[in-house]
């Protein structure tokens, strides 16, 4: 089996892993938590969501994050938009990385944004057009629920391949296929992902697995198998959707450094430094976070 000798970590910490908690971290601890990340050697951080306060009040503070974080150039600060007023928003904030979130399965669609999946398709062609009008640097997508929907259960394979065939048409230079309640299963994911690489010519591929049932190490180890590249993961564990019943936290990132370091995977990220992070995470949010090398250190010290 052939692996990767690189692969590219993107942590969703700052907006995946904050939405979910119920009491408000302050906008300077937000700051501080992304300012550390950012020194750990990880390229691209999720920092933050253009979404509407009422739907997300802990991300609220979008646009004074982004004006407060110290910005390093060789960084790409990636920022979730849900419509078009979410990427003016992000726009004026300077971000240069912008990802959206499409659902594979109606229902969870419709829970999450109040559309269709034909809906968003639509928007999300005119949000892309508009993008490269504007030379954003990358453009993703993550299609939620691909490996299974808390309501529809399992979500034909083809129907994720579908829809993945027309954001690439669109001209989406990535997209990231999300277990967003955590429901898949390394064989899955290897045949999920079997299936996109052969249809799907010029976007990259990414995973973002939740580690609901403790599958999360051994999904991602799959996609590596595949010869994936791009990884989504939250600081310390951190992580759930608000719209997503059960959706427990994703997979910590220092857990996946841990695991690449030792097999000889780069990730250019600072492990020392990363669980530094993973601590800071779980001081800024008052209660124990589940990522495990944080607490017993990396398998080398």
């Amino acid at each position: 089996m052939e692996l990767p000798r690189e692969v590219s970590i993107v942590e969703t910490g700052p907006r995946d892993g904050l939405q979910n908690i119920q009491q408000y971290v302050e906008t300077g601890e937000k700051v501080n938590l992304i300012n550390a990340l950012s020194k750990t050697g990880l390229r691209v951080i999720e920092v933050t969501s253009f979404v509407h306060p009422k739907a997300v009040p802990q991300l609220r503070d979008a646009a004074q994050v982004m004006s407060q974080i110290q910005h390093d150039s060789t960084l790409s600060y990636r920022v979730l938009v849900p419509n078009m007023k979410g990427v003016e928003r992000a726009l004026e904030s300077g971000a240069s990385h912008i990802n959206f979130v499409l659902a594979a399965s109606n229902s969870f669609n419709k829970n999450n944004v109040n559309r269709s999946i034909a809906e968003s398709l639509e928007e999300f062609r005119r949000i892309v057009e508009f993008a490269h009008k504007k030379k954003i640097d990358t453009v993703s997508v993550s299609i939620s629920t691909a490996f299974g929907c808390p309501f529809e259960k399992r979500v034909p394979m083809q129907k994720v391949v579908e829809i993945a065939l027309q954001l690439e048409r669109f001209g989406v230079d990535q997209i990231i296929l999300c277990d967003t309640t955590g429901m898949a299963n390394p064989m899955y994911v290897r045949e999920l992902v079997q299936e996109m690489s052969e249809v799907i010519n010029r976007a990259q591929i990414g995973v973002h697995f939740h580690d609901t049932r403790s599958t999360g190490l051994a999904n991602i180890f799959a996609a590596l198998s595949m010869s994936i590249t791009i990884i989504e993961t939250c600081v310390g564990g951190l992580g759930g959707c608000p719209f997503a019943p059960g959706a427990n936290g994703n997979v910590a990132t220092e857990d996946i450094v841990n695991m690449l370091d030792d097999m000889g995977i780069k990730t250019g990220v600072n492990l020392g430094r990363l669980i530094k992070c993973a601590k800071m995470a779980q001081d800024i949010i008052g209660r124990e976070l589940p990522g495990q090398v944080m607490k017993v250190g990396p398998t080398y010290g």
